[in-house]
């Protein structure tokens, strides 16, 4: 039987069973891959953009699978998860347990925990800002950050229902009474704002305003300059305490475990259907097809509608609409030190920085020190770099490129894509090819063509090594991301594994395809 909510993607959808496994299947019905992993699982699958599955057992395993199904790395969460996983604009990765939730990048490195002091009441969604909502039992509601940083609001009592407004938060509770909060102020009074008529299941806020789904399984959408109710439609399927709604310029989708509903942006009841003997919510594809698991065994697709969301797309589906700026941080406030980059500085900083990544405790950091990872690695400014060690200096770029890989997403790559293309040292070029790699992600195929362009070049100058670092990068992408960047990959690798290759570059180039079969 399926666990939870499907996780949805244009053509495919992945599920968790309660046998222990996780299975993906293509929009006709064909099985794409099967996961088992040991011990039962939490009712709470969901795949990033680029297709990988996250999975957590109940013993606090946290798996990533690719798009494929491979395995890619496993974490202790420290709990069954008290809630789905939710992730952020850059593939990083929330995972809520009983009283905390902790952040990971999409390759298995822990960012950051916050301890909540309370169990969750409302699950964590992603507002318009990339951050986390969420409300505790005890009353309080919190915004964090990508980076860990925490704002709460106490609140008289655990709201029912949460929907971001603008910049503000509604909270509402099962009376039908609506708190306002301001939380551009931290710890401001919340204000009331105008009652509904019925008991709140589910809400979502999109281009200042709130669509409500309540419990008469009406559907009301909101004004958010003043709380007025600017229509009312009725979903004709039956109401649940489960529920979900997804609002954006399509207008109003009502999901719950008795059926599904779509209404128009001017308030008209467009299509709905009625499930029967469901085992949890259906998801709704972007390309409108619902998927519902049933307690017989069976899963459904529906096909609803063949509107799509005007989105970009890359290799692996929609493109992020939006960034948190790792890619591209203001300078780092190492500009201010003096000696930044002496030999001394430099070891203080990289000692701070990797003590931070293996305690799991970047957090708040992470932007400064992302800022100073990519400062240092690009050589930064250094009015006396004559009389430094040209060798120390290779030393220090190639250990910033390696941290930067630790925390990098893929925010990151288009910027050591461009760093590798312009880069002239062959030991430093490598390790930008490593850290890419080992990031895992190359959504636009950026990365396979610097690589390739490398390779063809025709440059002299390029020597062995360099062509063995980029075939192990290459099949680090390609392992990571599955096709169809596997199929990228390979034509490149297979480019390294020609005659006019030396030995060892054909061995290495050899052994990366083998390992992608």
């Amino acid at each position: 039987m399926v666990l939870g909510k499907p996780s949805v993607r244009p053509g495919s959808v992945v599920v968790a069973l309660d046998s222990g496994v996780i299975k993906a299947y293509s929009e006709s019905g064909g099985l794409l891959w099967s996961f088992p992993v040991r011990g039962r699982l939490c009712p709470y699958a969901i795949r990033s953009r680029e297709g990988i599955a996250y999975i957590c057992s109940e013993d606090g395993n946290l798996i990533a699978v690719n798009i494929i199904g491979r395995e890619l790395w496993k974490a202790n969460a420290g709990g069954a998860l008290s809630g789905p996983i939710v992730i952020g604009w850059d593939g990083r990765v929330f995972v809520p347990t009983a009283r905390k939730i902790s952040c990971y990048t999409s390759s298995g490195t822990l960012l950051w925990t916050n301890e909540l002091g309370s169990r969750i009441s409302v699950n964590p969604f992603l507002d318009q800002n990339g951050c986390l909502l969420l409300a505790l039992e005890d009353g309080r509601i919190m915004r964090i950050t990508p980076f860990g940083v925490v704002y709460s609001w106490k609140l008289p009592s655990a709201p029912a229902v949460l929907a971001p407004l603008g910049n503000d938060i509604l909270a509402l509770y099962g009376n039908g009474n609506i708190l306002r909060v301001n939380s551009s102020e931290e710890g401001s009074a919340p204000r009331p704002f105008p009652s509904l008529n019925a008991r709140p299941l589910a809400a979502a806020g999109w281009n200042g305003r709130a669509a409500v789904f309540l419990a008469n399984a009406q559907v009301s959408l909101l004004n958010g300059s003043d709380g007025k109710i600017l229509w009312t439609a009725a979903s004709l399927i039956p109401a649940d305490e489960k529920a979900e709604l997804i609002f954006d310029e399509r207008g109003v989708y009502v999901l719950c475990a008795g059926g599904a509903s779509y209404i128009t942006p001017a308030g008209k009841l467009f299509w709905h259907t009625n499930l029967q003997n469901t085992s949890g919510l259906p998801a709704l594809s972007d390309d409108g097809v619902l998927y519902s698991g049933g307690k017989d065994w069976v899963l459904n697709a529906l096909k609803m509608e063949d509107r799509t969301l005007n989105q970009k797309y890359n290799l692996y589906g929609p493109v992020q609409d939006a960034f948190y700026g790792t890619g591209n941080p203001p300078p780092s406030v190492f500009v201010r030190v003096r000696e930044r980059f002496s030999e001394a500085s430099v070891k203080t900083e990289f000692e701070m920085i990797q003590k931070g990544i293996l305690s799991g405790k970047v957090g708040a950091n992470e932007m400064d020190w992302t800022a100073y990872l990519m400062e240092t690695a690009d050589g930064g400014f250094r009015p006396s770099a004559n009389r430094r060690d040209p060798k120390a200096i290779i030393n220090h770029r190639i250990a910033a490129l390696q941290l930067l890989s630790r925390m990098g997403s893929v925010e990151t790559i288009p910027w050591l894509v461009s760093f590798f293309r312009r880069e002239n040292e062959p030991l430093v070029k490598i390790a930008a090819a490593l850290a890419i790699g080992n990031i895992g992600i190359d959504p636009d195929g950026r990365a396979i063509q610097g690589f390739t362009a490398a390779v063809t070049s025709g440059n002299p100058s390029l020597d062995e090594q360099l062509f063995i670092g980029i075939a192990s990068a290459t099949g680090s992408l390609c392992r990571f991301s599955g096709p169809p960047l596997h199929d990228m990959g390979t034509q490149l690798l297979n480019l390294l594994n020609t005659a006019n290759q030396s030995t060892l570059v054909r061995r290495k180039a050899q052994h990366e395809l083998n390992s992608l079969k």
